[in-house]
């Protein structure tokens, strides 16, 4: 366990700083997504979440836990759009700064809703390596705490809360999966998952343009994102150090799906389930009824973590 950022024990406690301020969200089925997956399906609708992600969870946890000198600085991250809103809100509801380094080809809503929520906006090129720099940039000007927006110990612990709300609201599963970009949500379900129903198994979803964590678990070492192609904004990010590890170990494979693939998805989970979600969340879905799953075996109850339903509906694949 030493090896790992977060045990079960961390996620426990996490669940307890969001008790008063998460909204638990709904676990629920369709049965048409079941007839098509050939198992019983329950959608964990993080698009209910605060923000309309499950994002709030981890970012909450870590600035709940600040001490009053470090809010007293403010914080910093960088994020395209989910983790920045995250943020912002949970600073807001400390009532500390919260400074957001964002691309300036982020989706307009998910920019509207962090200056919503009160955040000051700082514009950098479309690059993972201006964001970083820029970031940095911030933190050495104001002094203010880096959040990273996945690849940190606080992070995965909150993220990994959504594991524990499934389980106490439909029993134990046989498999669940849950989308990849970063890994703060994969590897917090799977140390969650694991621990507290051993042998279940955990499945992650990736698009096929950026697929570093298949490629990653193939290798059985840490390989780098390059150049991701996906519709899937939220997932194209790489592993990070402290998300790898818990992955490598607690996830059985990783389903990778194409662009239609996602489209489509997304879509039937919008006409049939009546749930709109982004097209990061439909990765999840894609995977759960692609013709890859089912090479793994069968599975009869299958947990899937919708991530998020931050759409922009000036700009919608179909």
């Amino acid at each position: 366990m030493s090896d790992y950022a977060v045990s079960l024990n961390d996620v426990r406690l996490a669940a307890r700083r969001l008790a008063d301020v998460v909204h638990k969200t709904p676990t629920m089925t369709c049965r048409t997504l079941d007839r098509i997956a050939g198992a019983a399906l329950f959608l964990k609708c993080e698009h209910f979440q605060r923000v309309g992600a499950f994002k709030f969870r981890g970012a909450f946890n870590f600035v709940t836990q600040l001490s009053d000198e470090e809010a007293g600085r403010g914080v910093v991250t960088h994020s395209s759009g989910n983790h920045a809103q995250a943020l912002a809100l949970s600073a807001g509801l400390r009532g500390i700064d919260a400074r957001i380094v964002m691309p300036t080809h982020v989706v307009p809503a998910k920019r509207r809703a962090v200056e919503g929520y009160g955040a000051q906006i700082i514009d950098c090129e479309p690059k993972l390596e201006a964001r970083e720099a820029t970031a940095q940039r911030v933190v050495e000007e104001t002094g203010g705490i880096f959040v990273h927006p996945y690849d940190h110990p606080r992070i995965i612990a909150g993220q990994g809360t959504v594991a524990l709300e499934i389980f106490e609201q439909v029993g134990p599963l046989d498999a669940i999966i849950a989308p990849v970009g970063g890994g703060g949500l994969l590897s917090g379900v799977a140390m969650a998952a694991t621990e507290v129903i051993p042998g279940i198994r955990v499945f992650g979803a990736e698009p096929e343009g950026a697929d570093d964590a298949a490629r990653s678990l193939a290798a059985g070492e840490l390989v780098p994102q390059l150049a991701p192609r996906t519709i899937a904004d939220g997932l194209r990010t790489g592993l990070g150090e402290w998300t790898w590890p818990i992955i490598r170990d607690r996830v059985e494979g990783i389903i990778t799906v194409s662009e239609e693939e996602i489209v489509r998805a997304m879509r039937l989970t919008w006409e049939r389930a009546k749930l709109l979600i982004e097209p990061s969340a439909a990765v999840a879905v894609a995977a759960a009824l692609s013709p890859k799953f089912r090479l793994f075996g069968s599975v009869n109850r299958l947990g899937i973590v919708l991530s998020g339903g931050n759409v922009d509906l000036d700009d919608l694949p179909w």
